[in-house]
């Protein structure tokens, strides 16, 4: 599983900073969430094929989160590009980039799907043979949702020194591989636990943007690899947090201790303080594997 943070700030881009976006790459599937302003060019500058993105994920219709949207389209279009691209977002975003492609005349050549979003509740968006992906409902001030994506389990994995030594025929390795047992000439049954090893184990992601402190969303992301949360403010903040809707590091930590999850990324920084180190020095105090985002920083996990 790898994470590309093309944009992490809040609200204003700067020179040297971006609004949210990020790539993740899990079982060869590169999902683009969020696409705030700048987004196709953090894409170039982080050497991701626009071609490699066939889904992307937008969480709520404020600014600085999809304001990229209408130029990458656009962009796929010069490209020409030819495969599908499916929008996953809040209902209305339909609406917003139709009408631009209108007034602008600039109807893309492929195939462009929206699937609009209006359920308070967590539903599966996106699902195929390796990944799942499931909304999580979050609370700002518009409809927000949070992403949890999970790689689903794998084929088990032969153990060849076994078969080769129960003298089991090749037809039957995959019957082994979806874990059923085998049943020998003369009646005797194999153990699937004898014939395979454990597949791979499953990796998750659960990205959290723009929210107030929230704990209703615990059980929708316990026990995940890595949670994306933003810490738009420090502790120091904390009511203005609390106006805005958006959470302090400390908070951010505080779901991630309350959620048991391995590893926590802060991200969506607020540019009014001197340096980010902050946010970690603050989370730090509840959480104990902290990271923090960055424009241009990959993660592999």
């Amino acid at each position: 599983m790898n994470l590309t943070i093309l944009g992490c700030y809040a609200a204003t881009p700067r020179t040297f900073t971006n609004p949210t976006s990020q790539v993740l790459e899990i079982r060869n599937r590169h999902f683009l969430i969020d696409c705030g302003e700048g987004t196709q060019v953090q894409l170039r500058k982080n050497k991701i094929k626009f071609s490699k993105i066939n889904h992307i994920f937008i969480s709520h219709l404020h600014g600085d989160h999809f304001f990229g949207l209408i130029g990458l389209i656009s962009t796929f279009m010069l490209l020409n590009r030819t495969t599908p691209l499916t929008i996953h977002g809040p209902k209305g975003i339909q609406e917003i980039i139709k009408i631009q492609l209108k007034l602008s005349n600039s109807w893309p050549n492929y195939e462009l799907n929206f699937n609009e979003l209006e359920s308070k509740s967590s539903q599966i968006v996106f699902e195929d043979e390796k990944v799942i992906v499931k909304t999580i409902p979050l609370k700002h001030r518009i409809y927000t949702n949070g992403f949890h994506f999970q790689e689903k389990i794998g084929e088990r994995k032969l153990n060849l020194e076994a078969v080769q030594e129960y003298e089991i025929d090749k037809c039957y390795y995959q019957n082994i591989k979806n874990g059923k047992d085998i049943t020998l000439e003369d009646g005797r049954i194999i153990s699937n636990e004898l014939l395979s090893f454990d597949p791979i184990s499953t990796k998750s992601y659960a990205f959290c943007s723009d929210t107030i402190y929230d704990e209703s969303i615990i059980p929708q992301i316990k026990d995940v690899d890595v949670l994306y949360h933003e810490a738009t403010f420090l502790d120091s903040e904390e009511a203005l947090a609390h106006k805005t809707m958006h959470s302090t590091a400390r908070q951010a930590a505080t779901i991630a201790l309350k959620a048991n999850v391995k590893q926590l990324l802060l991200g969506h920084f607020s540019t009014r303080y001197d340096t980010i180190s902050l946010f970690k020095e603050e989370a730090e105090t509840i959480f104990h594997d902290v990271l923090l985002s960055d424009d241009g920083r990959n993660f592999e996990f």
